[in-house]
């Protein structure tokens, strides 16, 4: 006959100790087993069996034992004279009985399953590992025993009851490979710290309970004081009832509080975000103001500068630069003078002449003077001075170097001409001194001469004509600067 796994349905080959299994060796292995399931076999466990479910230690236990030694002792004794004659089949001749012992009796339950035909077992279903409470496998009907069975019927009668004893005494059907009792035992070996874990978490819970009664105990409460308690825990009750509801109504209070705030404070939301819109339009104004304003500031800046640079720019300065090379007096670069051996050409002291006339003019025009006896006629290289009373004559304040009658007639109205000139130019200077008399000038006229240097070309060293005119141009340029920057300027 072959075996196959119940779990995993892969033949198997028995262990030799299997096939030849003594019936001791039957015995040994139910009594190891747990009793059978009471629901599933309308089976009653006695009070030692249900002590051995209890997740209790075993000093309990053994306590309880002792307790009910005495009234189940005789139990024991009959159920240990009916274990040694058990009920079994027809005995056969290649059978071996072995005698056990008492205390080997004691030890080995006393409901053995029986393969008895009155008592046949439900068919075996296969179940999962995971299923439970349901009903276990019952074994395949069992070969009526003949009366001269062979020995192979035997050893496989023999087995079978050990498969149908172990099917019944536990979750799954048997037998098992290998591979599926290594399962079967780590999963038992899991239950098992799970069951001692929730076994000592009871017995913690138990030690915790009976503290608590010996507290109690101790404190020999009665009757009376439970009572008392009792009443003061009701009036505690009432007294908390009472600051619940004050509680409550103040809870409500709150609550009317809260949405008054809240919609204070929504109304509050509001104007601070007008305000902020206020505030930032008022940003965007002030900033474009300040822009504008360092707009106006920089060009007020940009004119202010302009303006101080005008105000110290003197015009007149720039328009008639007098100034000096070696022995000549010069204006704007022409020089006004000769000395033997450097000649100077007589259209640059005419020129010279024109813009020493046209200066005094400018001057005399700016401080709004008239000239007495005298007008004059700037026209550059060409300008002449006409006199206004007696013969209104004219006179040319322009020179040549040619050697004819004519030109020496022309050369003494040149004479006259700048003759008239100083005079002019006395005039104004006594003007100046009359408005300023801190106005100092170096050289003072008198006739025709100029700090002993006369003005008159005729008769008289070159030398000393080129120094009377220098002298003419530094006098200008005081009146010049006293005109610009004293306080006619």
């Amino acid at each position: 006959m072959n075996f196959v796994c119940q779990q995993c349905k892969q033949p198997l080959q028995l262990d030799a100790s299997l096939v030849d299994l003594a019936p001791s060796a039957y015995d040994i292995v139910a009594s190891s087993l747990p009793p059978p399931n009471p629901a599933s076999h309308g089976w009653k466990a006695s009070g030692s069996e249900k002590l051995a479910q209890l997740p209790s230690p075993s000093t309990a236990k053994a306590a309880w034992r002792n307790s009910v030694q005495g009234s189940t002792s005789s139990a024991i004794s009959s159920t240990a004279a009916q274990r040694k004659q058990p009920q079994r089949g027809p005995v056969h001749p290649n059978e071996s009985f072995v005698l056990l012992q008492d205390s080997v009796i004691r030890t080995i339950p006393s409901n053995l399953p029986t393969t008895s035909p009155s008592h046949p077992k439900k068919p075996s279903f296969s179940k999962s590992r995971s299923a439970t409470g349901a009903v276990p496998p019952a074994p395949a009907p069992e070969e009526p025993p003949h009366p001269n069975p062979s020995p192979l019927s035997h050893h496989l009668r023999s087995s079978l009851r050990l498969f149908n004893l172990l099917s019944s005494r536990t979750d799954l059907d048997h037998p098992l490979c290998a591979e599926c009792t290594h399962i079967l035992l780590g999963t038992l070996t899991r239950q098992l710290e799970e069951t001692k874990k929730e076994r000592d978490g009871y017995i913690a819970f138990e030690k915790e309970v009976r503290k608590e009664k010996e507290r109690e105990a101790s404190a020999g409460a009665n009757k009376s004081e439970a009572e008392a308690k009792i009443e003061r825990l009701k009036d505690e009750e009432r007294l908390a009832i009472e600051q619940l509801r004050a509680a409550e109504r103040e809870r409500q209070q709150l609550e009317e509080e809260l949405k008054g705030l809240e919609r204070e404070e929504k109304a509050l939301e509001d104007e601070e975000a007008e305000f902020w819109r206020q505030h930032n339009a008022h940003l965007l104004k002030s900033a474009e103001q300040a822009s504008q304003l360092a707009a106006l500031r920089a060009a007020y800046a940009a004119d202010s500068a302009v303006l101080d640079k005008l105000e110290k720019t003197n015009v007149y300065n720039d328009a008639f630069c007098i100034g000096h090379d070696g022995v000549f007096g010069t204006i704007n670069g022409l020089r006004l003078g000769r000395v033997p051996g450097v000649p100077v050409e007589w259209a640059e002291i005419n020129a010279a002449w024109g813009q020493t006339l046209l200066l005094l003019y400018t001057i005399a025009r700016k401080l709004d003077f008239t000239f007495e006896n005298y007008r004059l006629v700037p026209m550059g290289s060409f300008s002449r001075i006409e006199k206004t009373t007696g013969d209104k004559a004219t006179y040319e304040l322009y020179g040549s170097g040619d050697l004819h009658f004519g030109r020496l007639l022309h050369n003494r109205r040149f004479d006259f001409a700048m003759v008239a000139f100083l005079d002019c130019l006395k005039q104004l200077m006594d003007y100046v001194k009359s408005q300023d008399p801190q106005v100092d000038f170096p050289h003072q006229i008198v006739k025709d001469k100029i700090g002993e240097a006369s003005v008159k070309q005729q008769f008289s060293q070159e030398e000393a004509w080129t120094r009377a005119l220098r002298h003419v141009l530094l006098a200008l340029k005081i009146l010049l600067k006293w005109t610009t920057n004293g306080s006619n300027g």
